[in-house]
This record gives C-alpha cells, sequence and structure tokens, in this order.
C-alpha cells in the first residue's frame, strides 16, 4: 500500500482507509471495515491522532473520523519531508575518512545512476572533460546541461560524436565546447549483444564508460558502466594515454588542414 511506503503502518493506513471509507466510526466499525482485531484499534487511532490524520468525538462509544485526504496528504508530506531533513543533517554531521574511498573499479547497472555518475563527475571537473559519445541518444538532457556548465566555468570540454548532424546538435547545446565529428565511434564492433554508449574522462582521472546492452522493452535503452576516481589507477592510466593519443590526432589533422 502506497501509505505504507510514506511512513504508516500496515494498520495505520488500514484503519485510515476505512474511515475515509465510512465517513466515521466507531472502533468496531473501523474493525470490521478495515480488518484488523479491535483490540489494535484503539492504540493505532491514538498513533493516527497524534499525526494528525484523524479527529476523536469524546463519546460513548467514542467515534473517529478521518481529517480531509488533501489534508491527510499534506501532513503526510510534512512529515515525511522532516523524517528526510533529520536524515540529511544526521548524515551531514558524520566526519568523513580523508582517504578518497572511490579509488578502484566499479560498476553500474541502472540508467539513471549511469547519468548520475557521468553528471557528478561534469560537475566536479575544474580543468579539462573529454566526452565520446558513439550513441548520442544516451547523452540525457542532463548531461548535455552539464557539459555546458563546464564550459561556462571555463572548464575545457572536448566532445566527440559520429555524424555531423550530432555535432552540429551539440555545438549549439554545449557553446565554448570543441565539438568533434569522429566516424570511427560510431564502427566499434558489437560484443555480446552489447556496443559502446559514451566515454568520459574528467581532469585525467574520473572515469565512465558504458555500454548498451539490448533490452526485450521496445524504445528502452539499457546502459551499463564502469567508473573509476584515481590519478594512478591503471584503468585511468590507460584511457588518459589512448584518449590524449586522440587529441594529439586531431591537433595534427587540424594543423595540416590549416
Amino acid at each position: 500500500m502506497a501509505l505504507e511506503e510514506l511512513g504508516l503502518t500496515e494498520y495505520e493506513a488500514r484503519c485510515f482507509v476505512a474511515l475515509t471509507r465510512i465517513s466515521r466510526g466507531t472502533a468496531k466499525e473501523v474493525s470490521q471495515v478495515a480488518d484488523i482485531p479491535r483490540s489494535r484499534v484503539y492504540d493505532t487511532i491514538e498513533r493516527l491522532d497524534r499525526k494528525g490524520l484523524v479527529n476523536v468525538q469524546q463519546t460513548e462509544p467514542r467515534e473517529y473520523k478521518a481529517v480531509a485526504v488533501d489534508t491527510a496528504c499534506r501532513r503526510i508530506r510534512e512529515d515525511y519531508d522532516s523524517r528526510i531533513n533529520a536524515a540529511e543533517n544526521a548524515l551531514g554531521n558524520l566526519k568523513t575518512p580523508d582517504s578518497t574511498d572511490d579509488e578502484g573499479m566499479w560498476a553500474i547497472t541502472q540508467n539513471e545512476h549511469v547519468t548520475d555518475r557521468v553528471v557528478t563527475f561534469l560537475e566536479d571537473a575544474d580543468d579539462a572533460v573529454h566526452y565520446l559519445v558513439p550513441a548520442p541518444e544516451v547523452a540525457e538532457t542532463r548531461i548535455v546541461e552539464a557539459l555546458a556548465s563546464a564550459a561556462d566555468r571555463g572548464v575545457a570540454v572536448y566532445i566527440e560524436v559520429p555524424t555531423e548532424d550530432e555535432r552540429e546538435e551539440f555545438a549549439d547545446a554545449v557553446p565554448g565546447a570543441d565539438v568533434a565529428l569522429s566516424p570511427d565511434i560510431a564502427t566499434t564492433n558489437e560484443i555480446h549483444s552489447e556496443w559502446p554508449g559514451q566515454l568520459l574522462m574528467a581532469d585525467q582521472e574520473s572515469i565512465v564508460a558504458t555500454g548498451i546492452k539490448e533490452s526485450d522493452l521496445p524504445d528502452v535503452t539499457q546502459q551499463v558502466a564502469v567508473w573509476t576516481y584515481g590519478h594512478d589507477h591503471g584503468f585511468a592510466v590507460w584511457m588518459r594515454e589512448l584518449l590524449d593519443d586522440r587529441l594529439e590526432i586531431r591537433h595534427e589533422e587540424r594543423s595540416l588542414e590549416e
């Protein structure tokens, strides 16, 4: 039940729903509609009363009435937000170690978490960003906005895309970025029903490499990723060398064109 996910117990949710259905009722009536033991109705209603979700009429026998649904939703939301704020404050007061525990290789299997990691590295970038996107459909709006924000604050942003149309789109969306046409990144081989999605290197040490997996659902892109943080990590060293070589080749080609 959705109310349980927002912090109510099973009995609290059942009693509130029952009172909403019958407008008002005694403990016996609530017990019958909610299908819970009558002995448990009293303490459950008392908790709902403390939460401001029911009104209690001091009659004999007592009658109970649920507050309006919009009022209940507002009070549940306020209580939920208060719990979140308390958790944030408690976690914020924890002392974090000086060492960087992120060092090493980590895997991500959820699309939204892939985007979160890419955006985090872009937001933390200070010097340079190198972003290859063989499958531009994975470059969600949040990623494009983070690229533009990085360029705005003076980070050197270099983007490689496979087609001219995509080069123009990224050039418009990320002013100040160096957007290059790199058809070769669109011709990588499929491996075990997976193919490259995007590759990010930020500040020569933060790396995210993603692959796209086939999905049984139409129009659904499923991404998996590995990421690392650390200037001396082996994966970062190799990716840094490979991407720096690409930049050097690109600079040489431009010099010849000029």
